[in-house]
């Protein structure tokens, strides 16, 4: 399975998020960008998780449909083609870090996965349905981690 190379210019790999994608700060959902993505792609899905909560995986943002040739997102934008469900907030959309005041810095795990046929998940998944419905139908996926600490 190849590779798909998962950047944002707000934060590098494994290195702390910017106060403003906190739900705390704008909230904003952050820059993405990406490259790699195999020519026979159907859809893009982006995940969000931080399983680092307390209470178990916690989904910040889940984004299914995305034009496999967007190529990225801005700041505050939802990935072109993109239907973006219900996150672990109860909101449709980014929710950003809000990790326990005190708790060592939480890892957020954004994972884009190129797949072969379109993603069937219902509105609100948490990050095991995700993981299992994209899992037969990846052809390639990336990683890119930011850490926050409040």
């Amino acid at each position: 399975m190849s590779g798909i190379e998962l950047r944002s210019s707000a934060f590098s790999d494994h290195a702390l998020v910017p106060r403003r994608y906190a739900l705390e700060g704008e909230n904003d959902s952050p820059p993405l960008t990406w490259s790699g993505v195999p020519d026979d792609t159907a859809e893009l899905v982006l995940l969000c998780e931080d399983p680092d909560a307390p209470s178990g995986t916690f989904v910040h943002w889940i984004v299914v449909g995305i034009d496999p040739r967007s190529g990225g997102t801005d700041t505050g934008e939802s990935p072109r083609g993109g239907t973006e469900l219900v996150n672990g907030y109860g909101r449709r959309g980014w929710g950003g870090p809000h990790p326990p005041p005190g708790d060592e810095a939480h890892r957020y795990f954004f994972r884009l996965y190129a797949l072969s046929e379109p993603c069937v998940l219902p509105d609100a998944p948490n990050a095991d349905q995700v993981h299992d419905a994209v899992e037969k139908q990846q052809l390639a996926s990336g990683t890119l981690v930011g850490l926050y600490q409040r």
